[in-house]
Order: C-alpha cells, then structure tokens, then sequence
C-alpha cells in the first residue's frame, strides 16, 4: 500500500471516529434539547438531503479539478466546523444547521476522496485495498460508539463535542500532509475500476 492510502485511511479514521462517537446517542441528545422523534428524522433528513443534492451537483465539477486533494481538506475543514458546531446547540432549529453544515461537508470532501483513493489503487490489489478502507470504518465505528457512549454517560455531551472536535482536528491536519505526498505519488497508479464506496459521514 502506497503512502497516499496510508494517509487517507487515517484521515477518515479519525474523522469517522469523531463523528461515529454521536450516532448512537443522537436521539438522546435531540430529547435533551427539546426536540422530538420528528425532530430526530427531520434533521437526520436535512443532513442526507443537503449531501444528495450537492453530491450530484459537486461530483460533476469535482471531475475537472486538478488539485483534489484541496476539496478533501476543506470537506474535513467544514465537517470540523459543523462538530463545533454541536457546542452551542441549545434549540432544534441549531441541529438542523448543523447537520446542513455536516452534509455540505461529506459532499465536498467524499467525490475527491474517492477520486484520489481509487487512483492511487494498486493494480490487482482493488478488492483488498476497499476493503482495507471498509474494514477499518466498521472497526473504528465501533470503537467510536463505544467510547462516545461512556463520554456522554460520565461526562455529559460538551465534553463529547469537545473530543469529537479534537478528533476530527486530527483528521484535518492529516489530510492537509496531502498537498506534499500526492505530487511525488505515481502518475502510473491507474484508476480503479470500482466504484468509490466512502461514505458521507454521518453525524
């Protein structure tokens, strides 16, 4: 596995374990702030809305981008925003910003991340290498709803927000090591012939 990969796969580790830290407990919290089931689905609605739309919009540009390792670094820029975000939430109407700002994240950020992952593939080595990148999501989910559990139960859901922030820092000062490892990467890397699978993170 080439560094680029290496790179990328701990970018979004992090990232994903910042925002797989809230899932499980999301419907706790919109109790907490006075919201409602309608609430929950409505602002889950928002953020999938938000990214579907722009996805389709965005990913057409993104293909004539020459430097896309810029739009994975502002995905991760403005995901990092969107988890601060989570601190000064006090109304329903504060998540469904939120989780706007989380879509646009994940639509700017997951079209060149895919991009820049297949292209750095392997050859012969594509099965292995997606599932490299699917294995580690599943295990570090894990790991995050775990730990995002014990955090909110102990420490309550500021102090989540705060390491769900930090983490996903992590994961952007990751990413921006991007800019100097893609243009000493391999021209003769090809491009994969699966599909990106990265998934928009939710949150």
């Amino acid at each position: 596995m080439n560094r680029v990969l290496k790179f990328l796969l701990f970018a979004d580790g992090f990232s994903i374990l910042a925002v797989g830290m809230f899932g499980p407990i999301y419907a706790i919290f919109v109790e907490r702030i006075g919201g409602d089931i309608l609430t929950a689905g409505g602002a889950y609605a928002a953020f999938s809305i938000t990214a579907g739309i722009l996805l389709f919009l965005i990913s057409r540009w993104e293909d004539h981008v020459k430097h896309k390792e810029k739009l994975v670094v502002l995905g991760y820029a403005l995901g990092s925003i969107g988890i601060l975000g989570y601190l000064f939430i006090s109304a329903p109407i504060h998540l469904f910003v939120v989780q706007i700002i989380l879509g646009m994240a994940g639509a700017i950020g997951s079209p060149a991340y895919d991009a820049i992952y297949s292209r750095c593939l392997d050859r012969g080595r594509f099965a292995s290498e997606w599932g490299m990148y699917e294995s580690m999501e599943y295990i570090v989910t894990a790991i995050a709803a775990l730990f995002g559990a014990f955090v909110a139960a102990f420490f309550g859901f500021q102090s989540l927000f705060l390491i769900m922030f930090f983490l996903s820092l992590v994961g952007l000062f990751i990413s921006l090591r991007l800019f100097y490892i893609t243009k000493s990467a391999r021209p003769d890397l090809g491009q994969s012939n699966k599909v990106g699978r990265r998934k928009v993170a939710r949150a």
